[in-house]
């Protein structure tokens, strides 16, 4: 970019494709900045210019400053960006610019392991719905195989993947043992991106030591709401999130859902009390939810919600592998998107023999109150819900 047009960028003042700093002490801001513009149209970063638009310029060195510009456009971020820097001995001092353009790689650009848009003259985190549709701008996908490349293998806890490792009969203590990044690789807990190696999806939510931390993962996690009625209009009762790896998830949603009480029932003398649904049926339903999401679609959550007369558990993306509800409801053969997940599911004994979900489910609340299970399938909205009836029909 020339000086003229730097000039006439100045004059113009900050807006969402512009912003101006005064030196390069603030690196935190102005890699956030950067970042951003990278992410969505593009920028110019300005050294040496107040917010009032007045020309300053930089103290430091300047070709020392350019080093250090050209560095940290090299590493300061998720991946390096191709910016052009410029700069202008003005009379009142250097000023340096950076020209950002609009970046598109195979995932967003990230600084401090976040994801940053252009918002007006403001650089933000994007919403669940934006990092989304900026994902699919990219033409991310997420798969329980990819990278999760702001993660290290340090993110993966040994001690969780070695507890597993027991579950599989595996002796993790006594003989010649593989090195754990081998270990590890072999089991599509890390897997090998330019010369390093990242933890996968299936690794983070299985193994990982925070796995809600990252851009990509953020919801990936079981919301839970109570409320007051029939539907979402009426006023919340209880709200959590079960969050952690994905049994940690399904042991805090189960834990949360059996403190909404009980209720009596009789037989003869006798008195039986219950949980709102039978546990093993939701914890099915919540396991199966958790196995079959789509982790494609990052900006959406695993949803529980009780009401006065049902529990609803809504799970992102349609069914997998062309499954049917017919199909689902019969009992058909397991055809998993999550192949990883859903082994490491059934091994850790959350998930009992595939394809018996739908089954056991059914049976369960048969003898609980005479209800059915009920499956909602949207393709266009890309969500399946499962409904259970609450209610002691069968008292």
């Amino acid at each position: 970019m020339e000086w003229t047009e730097v000039l006439n960028r100045i004059a113009k003042g900050e807006n969402e494709r512009t912003e101006f700093k005064s030196n390069f002490k603030d690196k935190s801001n102005i890699g956030k900045t950067i970042c951003a513009f990278a992410n969505t149209m593009g920028g110019l970063v300005v050294l040496g210019v107040s917010d009032a638009r007045q020309i300053m310029g930089v103290a430091e060195d300047s070709e020392g400053l350019q080093e250090r510009l050209t560095s940290f456009l090299q590493t300061g971020c998720s991946s390096p960006v191709s910016a052009r820097l410029g700069r202008r001995n003005d009379p009142n001092g250097w000023v340096h610019w950076i020209e950002v353009p609009r970046q598109r790689g195979y995932e967003p650009l990230r600084y401090d392991g976040r994801v940053w848009v252009r918002r007006g003259r403001s650089s933000v985190e994007p919403s669940p719905s934006e990092l989304q549709d900026l994902y699919n701008l990219f033409g991310y996908i997420l798969t329980e195989e990819r990278a999760i490349e702001a993660a290290s293998s340090s993110d993966i806890d040994l001690g969780t993947f070695r507890a597993y490792l027991r579950q599989l009969d595996i002796e993790t203590e006594e003989g010649p043992q593989p090195h754990a990044d081998d270990d590890l690789r072999n089991r599509s807990v890390l897997v090998d991106v330019g010369g390093q190696l990242r933890p996968t999806l299936y690794g983070v939510l299985a193994f990982g030591t925070e796995p809600q931390r990252y851009p990509q993962t953020a919801n990936f996690r079981i919301a839970c709401a109570a409320y007051a009625g029939a539907d979402r209009a009426a006023s919340p009762l209880v709200v959590s999130g079960a969050t952690g790896r994905l049994d940690e998830q399904l042991t805090r949603a189960l834990a949360w859902f059996q403190t909404l009480g009980r209720f009596e029932t009789y037989s003869g003398l006798l008195r039986t009390d219950r949980y709102l649904l039978p546990i093993e049926a939701l914890r099915e339903a919540l396991t199966n939810a958790v196995a079959h999401r789509d982790y494609a679609i990052t900006g959406s959550k695993i949803q529980l919600d009780v009401f006065e007369d049902r529990a609803e558990l809504t799970s992102p993306g349609s069914l997998p592998n062309h499954m049917t509800p017919d199909s689902v409801r019969a009992g058909g053969s397991a055809r998993s998107r999550n192949e990883s997940i859903a082994n490491y599911l059934l091994t850790m004994r959350f998930m009992e023999q595939r394809a018996r979900g739908w089954p056991l489910m059914r049976a369960a609340m048969r003898e609980f109150n005479g209800s059915e299970p009920e499956l909602n399938h949207d393709a266009d909205a890309r969500f399946v819900r499962v409904t259970f009836r609450l209610g002691g029909a069968s008292q």
